[in-house]
């Protein structure tokens, strides 16, 4: 199954695991970018998204957990490739330094709409 990774400055907590194929429709799971992080170095994650470092023998991925109320998925990606998205994702937003990156104004103006 196909899966892509995105992060998005306007979200800087968040990143998006999309699983399947735009032509045909895909399944987006977002949650915290130190969740990934952390789930290199040891288990990490309660609940719908848990991430587990390399096992021995699987040396070379990262394991991800996805349950919903339709089922679980388990998903094997390469470390390199998670480790090159993080860091593309570092150089974009440093780890620290999020809440520079959010739009206070926007983020309450949307709470907003529609309280009338």
């Amino acid at each position: 199954m196909p899966a892509t990774l995105r992060y998005d400055s306007t979200d800087p907590y968040a990143v998006c695991l999309s699983l399947g194929v735009p032509s045909t429709g895909t399944v987006d799971w977002v949650f915290a970018r130190s969740l990934l992080s952390e789930g290199l170095r040891r288990p990490r994650g309660l609940g719908d998204v848990l991430v587990r470092p390399p096992r021995r023998g699987h040396r070379g991925s990262v394991r991800i957990v996805l349950r919903s109320p339709a089922g679980v998925a388990l998903l094997e990606i390469a470390v390199s490739a998670v480790t090159a998205f993080l860091e593309a994702t570092h150089l974009v937003v440093a780890p620290g330094t999020e809440e520079l990156h959010i739009d206070l104004d926007r983020l309450v103006a949307g709470l907003m709409d529609g309280s009338e």
